[in-house]
């Protein structure tokens, strides 16, 4: 398996990708992947099997401490030099989950939020991933004021 940042060539695979891991009214459009692709393609952590797309995470950098609704659409929002690295979205197609894909991307981002000396990363997440999500040292401070897609969500932080 092969990790590495996107590229606006990326776009048609990642949108498939999102397509294939969340329902409608929470996916991503093209378009709003063209877009973050513009703004951030070194924020998406992309991880391919030989050379099919199999896993993705994304989000971007801001000043701002809590993930909003807002963020989602508004690409240009990130700031290369901001304290946090929101996740938009952890994606893996079907046939390759629980197999530990995922977590290797969210290691990546992780390791590279250090690097880039960011004090932490944020996401949101359902109920049934927080206990997921604290493995890797997130933890869960609540319901979100999100109301993207009609769902619950709770935001969830790494300090780092």
């Amino acid at each position: 398996m092969i990790i590495r940042t996107a590229t606006i060539d990326d776009l048609a695979d990642i949108s498939a990708v999102e397509a294939e891991c969340f329902p409608p009214a929470e996916a991503a459009t093209i378009d709003e992947f063209k877009e973050r692709l513009e703004h951030y393609a070194n924020h998406f952590w992309l991880m391919f099997d030989d050379d099919k797309l199999i896993a993705f995470v994304d989000g971007f950098c801001t000043d701002e401490p809590d993930l909003t609704d807002e963020m989602y659409a508004k690409a240009d929002m990130h700031s290369e030099e901001g304290a946090w690295q929101m996740i938009f979205g952890v994606n893996t197609l079907p046939g390759y989950r629980k197999q530990g894909f995922a977590g290797e991307l969210i290691k990546q981002a992780i390791s590279d939020a250090k690097f880039q000396g960011r004090k932490g990363l944020v996401l949101t997440c359902k109920d049934k991933l927080i206990h997921y999500y604290s493995k890797f040292g997130f933890v869960n401070e609540g319901i979100s004021e999100s109301v993207h897609g009609n769902v619950t969500w709770y935001q969830m932080r790494l300090t780092l």
